[in-house]
């Protein structure tokens, strides 16, 4: 499903093999993204995988850099990430976010070429939209606990309410891990 005008699209890498088992993006159990998803404050409630189509009523949505399953995202090799990075600009200019998401700072660096960047706002734009790079919510990255990822996510959701103040949400693609 695509919406156009979201406050902000979450990428994730790619699906695990639990969410293109699903069909739901982040479904696999360890994955603190819907938990940090709410405790941010995007959504007044934790929302389960399935329950991802509710985000739209939030002006957000959800998408991959890259469509391919795989168990880990270290199996997916600089090509699919160079091509997903194109694809995915080419969504962001079709649906016209606000904000573009990436959710892992590893994966925005592959899919765009961008060696320094670092987790926060971006000063590049991608099909139009301002670029934030969030930590990755897999449980296997230990780096950041729950809370300091939560804190993450709340200073992009305070960034995207700037404008209007309220958000909106989008499944437009194959699920992430």
């Amino acid at each position: 499903m695509a919406a156009e005008g979201l406050r902000v699209l979450f990428c994730g890498i790619n699906p695990g093999l639990m969410s293109a088992a699903t069909g739901h993006h982040f479904a696999r159990p360890g994955n603190r993204f819907w938990p940090v998803l709410h405790r941010s404050g995007f959504t007044p409630r934790q929302l389960r995988p399935d329950e991802e189509q509710e985000l739209l009523a939030h002006g957000l949505g959800i998408t991959n850099v890259v469509a391919r399953a795989s168990a880990r995202a270290d199996e997916l090799s600089p090509e699919e990430y160079a091509e997903g990075g194109r694809l995915l600009a080419e969504k962001v200019a079709r649906l016209r976010p606000r904000w573009l998401a990436v959710v892992g700072v590893t994966a925005y660096r592959a899919a765009f070429a961008d060696r320094t960047a670092k987790v926060g706002p971006q000063e590049r734009t991608i099909g139009g939209a301002r670029v934030w790079v969030l930590p990755n919510p897999s449980g296997l990255n230990a780096h950041w606990t729950a809370a300091s990822m939560a804190e993450e996510f709340a200073r992009l959701r305070e960034a995207a309410a700037g404008a209007d103040g309220h958000g909106g949400a989008v499944s437009a693609t194959t699920p992430s891990s």
